[in-house]
């Protein structure tokens, strides 16, 4: 049986994208991706908890990265998870999960239109998020 590793995010940056150019001037950014979600508990106070996510982006979505994305920007990532692992200098074996992203559309308010951009194909496309019924428990981000 095949497996599926796919990553959906809704978030915020927590800093500016990082960009480095590898042999062969191959661009890879990363960055911290906020995503939080509110929710109301048994006495109705609302809660939120964020998660901190590190997404990685290659080639032509990197250099978009860092030439359209800053601290704060609201983004959708697709993506899958990849988990590295490396010895530091005291020989203790360390682990990070990234989330590779092969999609992104920048959900900053800008005139009426998003920016959808993939690894594939760059396309501008119209999203319309519809507004939360009211009287839900959980809130949208």
């Amino acid at each position: 049986m095949r497996g599926v590793n796919r990553v959906m995010l809704i978030g915020n940056l927590g800093k500016d994208p990082d960009i480095q150019f590898l042999e062969g001037n191959i661009a890879v950014a990363k960055f911290p991706l906020a995503t939080t979600e509110t929710y109301k508990d048994k006495t109705g106070k609302l809660i939120s908890q964020t998660e901190w996510h590190t997404v990685v982006l290659w080639r032509g979505l990197a250099e978009l990265a860092q030439k359209y994305l800053h601290k704060s920007s609201l983004v959708y990532i697709e993506g899958r998870l990849k988990t590295r692992s490396w010895e530091d200098k005291d020989h203790n074996k360390k682990f990070a999960t990234e989330v590779v992203g092969d999609n992104l559309i920048m959900l900053d308010k800008r005139a009426d239109s998003s920016q959808h951009v993939s690894g594939n194909d760059e396309t501008t496309v119209n999203i319309d998020i519809p507004p939360m019924e009211e009287g839900s428990e959980r809130l949208p981000f």
